[in-house]
């Protein structure tokens, strides 16, 4: 596979950091030898990218979780083992690069402890067509109620994002109202 030019640019070659702050978050799918909690600044977490690869379809799109500007995020970041960043940046390629709905940058993380990493992200292009204007909670819950994917359904995506979200310390933000509401309509 080829890995975009932007992709092999952008990375190291070794010493190579992938900041999570959705699915990769609790489902990176890739070798990773260490992880921590991370923030990111200048970007802010929200359900911005329509979904018609993975948590919907072209006919039936659900809605994912992107980076857009302004604000902080808090994530995951994973240190990827030398040997393995080639099949990594490979595996990333396709997994966010494919629809070319993210930027992918390398934005300082910085841990609870203070280190600081340069990471591996990837960011919403808010002029691409699959980045969603800001919607209110009824209007995502409704959209993302019935999406489903070849990943599986867009509800259950939320909801362990929310719960991943809980696990590292995040609460009552829109994913987790969103959450709420899926779980109810179950």
């Amino acid at each position: 596979m080829d890995i975009s030019n932007s992709l092999k640019s952008l990375a190291p070659q070794s010493n190579l950091w992938v900041f999570g702050y959705g699915s990769l978050m609790w489902n990176p799918e890739f070798e990773y030898e260490q992880s921590s909690i991370a923030k990111v600044y200048g970007f802010h977490r929200r359900l911005c990218l329509w979904s018609v690869r993975y948590r919907g379809t072209a006919k039936n799109p659900g809605l994912v979780v992107g980076m857009a500007s302004g604000g902080s995020c808090l994530g995951m970041i994973f240190k990827v083992p030398d040997a393995n960043i080639k099949p990594t940046l490979e595996y990333l390629h396709e997994r966010e690069m494919i629809s070319d709905a993210y930027r992918p940058l390398i934005k300082r993380a910085h841990l609870i402890n203070g280190d600081i990493f340069n990471a591996l992200t990837f960011v919403s292009k808010t002029r691409h067509p699959q980045f969603a204007p800001k919607m209110s909670i009824e209007t995502i819950t409704d959209i993302t109620s019935n999406a489903i994917g070849p990943r599986g359904s867009n509800s259950e995506y939320i909801i362990n994002t929310a719960r991943h979200l809980n696990s590292i310390g995040i609460f009552n933000t829109e994913i987790h109202q969103v959450a709420a509401q899926l779980e109810n309509r179950r």
